[in-house]
Formats: structure tokens, C-alpha cells, sequence
């Protein structure tokens, strides 16, 4: 299961072991999102900084969205179809379908940065604010498969 992690809060005045986890997920600013295997550390890792996240599973759709509008290369550079088929012989849409069935990994493209850059989200976070679990109207925390509208809202 991939899950897709995104940062809502800033990083200023940080416990040092929850700057350390932001550090080991490659989550460096706000509003910033990455793609995790689901495991027993990430499960860890989540626990710690659920204060400052929210995460939910991700579908092919969103993924497709992500890499094409928010896909960087090193020195800034966007990620094209075309760099995709030189580097793998996949389009879009079947090399998000490969991540997600756990048959290619984000890694397998050569120069892309391991987490992408979003935008603040268009009619803003959810009612409850950037300090309340979703489970109670917020933003923070697990939110299962709504975490694609957030993003689609983010791109």
C-alpha cells in the first residue's frame, strides 16, 4: 500500500527528533508530500510527527497528476513524458500504475527528486484548521482515500 505524506505545518521551534523524522522521510518544507511503502517504521515515523501531517492512500489518478504537474529533476527541471519513456519505456499512466502494484519505485527514474513541492490548497485546509486531527474536522492525521482531493487541490 502506498500512502502519500504531506507537511501542513511548519517546521520552526521543532523538537530535534521530529526535525530527524522530517529529515529520514525527505519532507523539507511545508506543504510538501512524498511516497512511502507502508511498513512498521513508516508506521513509527507517522506516530511521531502526527501533529504536523496528514496521510492517506493514494490512487493511480492522483499519482499521475503529481508526477506530471509537480515531477522535478535535478536542477528544477519538469518531468516530461518524454524523459519518461527514454529513461523507462513508460508513459504516465502505466508508470503510475507500476508504483502503485509495488512493480517500479519512484527511484527507478534516474535524477527525480524524491518528493514533490505543492502548493497551499485552493479554498484553504478543512474547517477545523492545521491544528486539529480530521478525524474531528481538521487537517492532521490519517485521512484514507481523501487525501487525493487534498492533493488534487495542492497541485
Amino acid at each position: 500500500m502506498k500512502l502519500a505524506i504531506v507537511q501542513v505545518r511548519g517546521g520552526i521551534g521543532l523538537n530535534r527528533s521530529i526535525k530527524d523524522t522530517f529529515k529520514l522521510l525527505k519532507l523539507p518544507k511545508k506543504h510538501s508530500c512524498v511516497l512511502v511503502t507502508y511498513t512498521p517504521s513508516i508506521q513509527g515515523m507517522l506516530t511521531k510527527i502526527k501533529d504536523y501531517t496528514t496521510w492517506g492512500d493514494i490512487n493511480q489518478e492522483t499519482l499521475k497528476l503529481l508526477l506530471e504537474k509537480r515531477g522535478r529533476l535535478a536542477g528544477g527541471k519538469a518531468l516530461t513524458e518524454s524523459y519518461l519513456k527514454e529513461k523507462t519505456t513508460h508513459t504516465f499512466d502505466s508508470f503510475s500504475k507500476n508504483v502503485l502494484e509495488g512493480n517500479a519505485t519512484l527511484k527507478d527514474l534516474p535524477g527525480l527528486k524524491p518528493y514533490f513541492r505543492l502548493k497551499p490548497p485552493t479554498r484553504g485546509f478543512e474547517r477545523g484548521g492545521i491544528k486539529v486531527p480530521f478525524s474531528m474536522g481538521g487537517v492532521l492525521g490519517y485521512r484514507k482515500d481523501h487525501i487525493n482531493d487534498l492533493i488534487k487541490r495542492m497541485l
